[in-house]
């Protein structure tokens, strides 16, 4: 049997599983609610295998390991990013998100600016993240298939592209969810066992595989690398900045915390994620330095210059061509979940956010709402397709955290100070996700990646000081708004919003009237 037949059987058992995934979960599907969320009834273990299958992405298991190979110890910066990313997430934003959501990120915003016009910034936050994100996965998916089955780039893309459709349309979150769970069992499987192989070649002594990557491809492969000049070393930072505070604002992530019944198991979720991420981070280098050495640097960048089909050549070179089928077909797998997860949050954003309850005002009927998520799925995919087919050269990690950027700088403020800042206003939140959103795009377009106009090639630093400052801005300037606002049941009283963020308990204040209004008759 030939290479190319045996990926092509991995390939297509992958897909035959995940549709038969699908087709269990449509059966489930019948209401919004499991449509957006799942009904909120998925177990605290069973979402944090979710996310951790939602969050490693084409961008930690080719993009990672490619970077390592290609580069050294830089590549392993994206790593520390992506992992401590996390005690942000449960610090600052898990319990209370779960709290005061509904479906969306735009529901939370909504739970206390009740305006459409939040509604529509919040959709178009959540639109542009989740294209950025998805650009990602397919140029890993083109190149990915491109090397295994011999297709033309573009086919592939349009092949993975096509059945996130099918996905989503059929099964919603709930197909979504278990796809990303079963394919997170297989990614840290694979890893392991990849990482198994590779340490065989060593006498199972992690540090021989530094010492070996020292002594043949020079030491700055093994030691973080020195800024080359402050702008290099202001990159690095901005980058890390994307990464730490990007994922709190990705709304694929996000909406994993309203799968879920109540805060605990959010927060139950988050840590059962943290521990499996950090044990997938820990053999990246393992697999990136294994390749460098055990493949080479030129096969790996004649292959793909960017490094993305590092970790199946590698796996090639250790087990024949059943190991390299094997590995990417959880390649495969990696993708599909997280597009899945992609899709959905951007068809959500629409279909909930943009067109029930801003073009309806909340009057859509089910029936209405399933029609707009699909067609905004197949759009949304259809946009994806698009723009990946022209970033083929890019490293899938970069792409990544460009779409961290974008969540740190739109999202992120607007998050916080809808939970801490009692001043807060419509015309702040606003103005942080549009500031936000529109600087960190700009200056990705004038980075040395694309028009070289810009220095840095991450532009955190400077659009997430941006959408803060634009939050803060926005309100201070349109002076009592809060008050209006709240005056015209435009907005919530803050005490409410604060206890209902940290408790759960909703309607505090007029619980609290009827309270009163019941004690009253016993005090005369």
């Amino acid at each position: 049997m030939s290479d190319r037949a045996i990926a092509t059987i991995f390939f297509v058992l992958i897909i035959v599983l995940t549709l038969g995934i699908t087709a269990w979960a449509a059966r489930r599907n019948k209401d919004t609610a499991h449509h957006y969320v799942a009904g909120g009834e998925i177990k605290g273990w069973q979402n944090g295998l979710a996310i951790s299958g939602d969050y490693l992405s084409a961008a930690s298991f080719l993009g990672i390991a490619g970077s390592i190979a290609l580069t050294g110890f830089s590549g392993f910066y994206l790593s520390i990013g992506f992992l401590v990313a996390y005690l942000v997430v449960l610090l600052l934003v898990a319990e209370p998100l779960r709290n005061l959501g509904k479906y969306t990120f735009a529901d939370m915003l909504a739970a206390r600016f009740n305006l459409r016009s939040v509604r529509s910034a919040a959709a178009l936050s959540t639109i542009a993240i989740s294209t950025f994100y998805m650009i990602a996965q397919m140029v890993g998916a083109g190149a990915l298939i491109e090397l295994l089955l011999g297709l033309p780039y573009v086919a592939s893309v349009v092949i993975i592209g096509v059945l996130m459709t099918i996905y989503i349309a059929a099964g919603g979150m709930v197909a979504t969810t278990w796809i990303q769970i079963v394919k997170a069992v297989l990614l840290i499987s694979g890893t392991l066992a990849l990482s198994i192989a590779v340490l065989a070649q060593f006498g199972f002594n992690p540090v021989a595989i530094f010492d070996r990557v020292e002594a043949e491809l020079g030491p700055e492969m093994v030691l973080p690398p020195p800024p080359e000049g402050f702008v290099s070393g202001i990159d690095v930072v901005s980058l890390n900045i994307a990464l730490v505070f990007g994922t709190a604002g990705l709304p694929h992530i996000l909406m994993r915390f309203l799968t879920v019944p109540d805060a605990k198991t959010a927060r139950n979720s988050i840590i059962v994620a943290t521990w499996i991420i950090g044990l997938f981070y820990l053999m990246t280098p393992i697999m990136g330095y294994g390749a460098a050495l055990l493949v080479g640097q030129d096969v790996i960048a004649e292959q793909n210059p960017a490094g993305n089909t590092a970790a199946p050549q590698l796996a090639g070179e250790l087990g024949g061509p059943i190991f390299l089928a094997f590995i990417s077909a959880v390649a495969f797998a990696t993708i599909v979940a997280v597009v899945a997860g992609l899709v959905i949050a951007a068809s959500s954003a629409f279909a909930h956010d943009f067109y029930t309850n801003v073009i309806r005002g909340g009057e859509a009927s089910e029936q209405e709402q399933f029609r707009a998520a699909r067609i905004a799925a197949v759009a949304v995919s259809l946009g994806a397709m698009f723009l990946a087919i022209f970033a083929r050269d890019f490293n899938v990690s970069f792409l990544v955290a460009l779409a961290f950027a974008v969540a740190a700088s739109a999202n992120v403020p607007t998050i916080l100070f809808t939970i801490f800042w009692r001043r807060f206003n419509t015309a702040g939140a606003i103005a942080g996700i549009l500031t936000g959103l529109f600087s960190c795009i700009v200056l990705i377009i004038l980075s040395p990646n694309i028009l070289d106009v810009f220095p840095l090639a991450n532009p955190a630093i400077i659009s997430m000081p941006l959408g803060f400052a634009a939050c803060y801005l926005g309100t201070i300037l349109t002076g009592e708004a809060a008050e209006r606002e709240m005056a015209e049941g435009k907005q919530i009283s803050y005490d409410e919003i604060y206890v209902r963020a940290n408790t759960g308990i909703t309607r505090v204040e007029e619980e609290l009237r009827e309270a009163a209004a019941a004690e009253e008759p016993r005090t005369t």
